[in-house]
């Protein structure tokens, strides 16, 4: 019987092909590490996300009158309330911390070179709509710091010529933040974001992977007349699912014995806009960017460099000219990258605190944050010149992709 359906099914839409070409009969490398499991992990977490908010949203009220006592509803009176917020509050750091260290695999063993250049650029603009929705939704509490982490960020917009206050404006609803912006803040984070953008370019991503093909720690495609790979399904499916589980697990431990790990204090005070906090940052995942807008002095240099940080992030695949592709291979490469992830670490601790502030260093913030911001830039500005004159080989023993030895 259950093969008669499935034969129904598969003479009016291809799920049998589909299956087989992208599950059970998709070939991959046979070395690849844990750090190629992050993808899955992050997935899996944006499902948990789009779930959870849409439960949310049956509750919430877009109501700058009403928003913050709508989450504290949510907490203390709607059934089970508090796990789904506490699920959905901190699921956005499980987002980023697999999207972080996805990024950083792929950067330190080169996946974004050819043929993957168009796999990373997607991937990019999933990363930047990612911000894009947790920023919305870090405003959707209409406390303290989302009021003001908001007007702080809003007011970015100000610095573009002749069109800079009217845009902040329209991006506001209104000429101060308001119920206007709350109702448009929720209305993309609930719809336009999560499934119109970051659904298709996941799809897109996706596509373009089986498309090319998954890198290796090697940084070398095989050949395939080698057995040097394996179907993606028995074998990467269950390393997916063990570490995912892992990964829920340290996750379910945090929303049942540190709610509160990732979530600002200032927060749980309702919005109140004659009084600013004494320090406004923005959640932990978005402070490396943050240090980046307070470091520059000038207002426009400050925008001028937070756009330049992310933009080099897309356009790696086009500074970085090198034809072996693995840092394992590219000792110089190696090395400034490990001390680029050190450096983006640094850039977090330095945004979470004012300028004047001793470090533990015994060096101020701001000090720190230009040292900091100095060597994030020099990374990419510098990555021509390092891959072209860096003594590097090709893994022996391996068969250089056809596109390689073309170029």
């Amino acid at each position: 019987m259950g093969k008669k359906i499935l034969d129904w099914v598969n003479r009016r839409l291809p799920l049998s092909e589909f299956i087989e070409k992208n599950l059970t009969g998709y070939q991959t490398p046979r070395n690849l590490n844990y750090l190629w499991n992050f993808g899955a992990i992050a997935g899996t977490f944006y499902a948990i996300q789009v779930i959870s908010g849409i439960w949310l949203a049956m509750f919430y009220k877009p109501d700058a009158n009403l928003a913050f006592d709508s989450i504290q509803y949510i907490m203390r009176d709607v059934h089970w309330g508090w796990l789904i917020r506490n699920l959905h509050a901190t699921g956005s750091s499980a987002i980023f911390i697999a999207l972080y260290i996805h990024m950083g695999r792929g950067l330190y063993y080169g996946s974004y070179q050819r043929p993957r250049e168009l796999l990373w650029i997607i991937g990019f603009f999933v990363f930047v709509a990612f911000m894009a929705e947790a920023f919305m939704g870090y405003v959707l509490p209409w406390g303290q710091m989302s009021f003001w982490g908001a007007t702080a960020i809003t007011n970015v917009f100000t610095v573009i010529p002749v069109i800079g206050a009217p845009l902040t404006a329209w991006i506001r609803g209104d000429f101060a933040m308001g119920d206007a912006t709350l109702t448009r803040f929720f209305a993309l984070h609930t719809t336009l974001l999560p499934i119109g953008v970051i659904g298709a370019l996941l799809a897109l991503h996706l596509t373009a992977l089986r498309k090319v093909g998954s890198n290796n720690p090697e940084g070398v495609d095989f050949d395939k007349k080698l057995p040097l790979t394996v179907p993606f399904y028995p074998y990467y499916i269950t390393k997916d699912l063990w570490l995912i589980s892992l990964f829920l697990t340290v996750f379910l431990y945090v929303i049942f014995f540190a709610p509160r790990l990732f979530l600002e204090p200032v927060n749980n005070e309702p919005a109140n806009p004659l009084e600013t906090p004494l320090n406004i940052v923005a959640e932990w995942y978005l402070l490396p960017f943050y240090a980046i807008l307070k470091t520059v002095p000038s207002k426009l240099g400050g925008v001028i460099a937070l756009l330049s940080a992310v933009l080099f992030i897309g356009i790696v695949p086009f500074l970085d000219r090198s034809k072996v592709r693995s840092a394992k291979y590219r000792p110089v490469k190696r090395v400034l990258t490990w001390i680029f992830f050190l450096d983006f670490i640094l850039l977090g601790y330095v945004g979470k605190y004012q300028p004047n502030v001793v470090s533990f260093l015994g060096v101020e913030m701001h000090t720190l944050g230009i040292i900091a911001v100095t060597y994030y830039m020099l990374y990419f500005i510098t990555m021509p010149v390092v891959s072209y004159y860096e003594p590097a080989k090709a893994p022996p023993g391996l068969v250089l992709a056809k596109e390689d030895k073309e170029a």
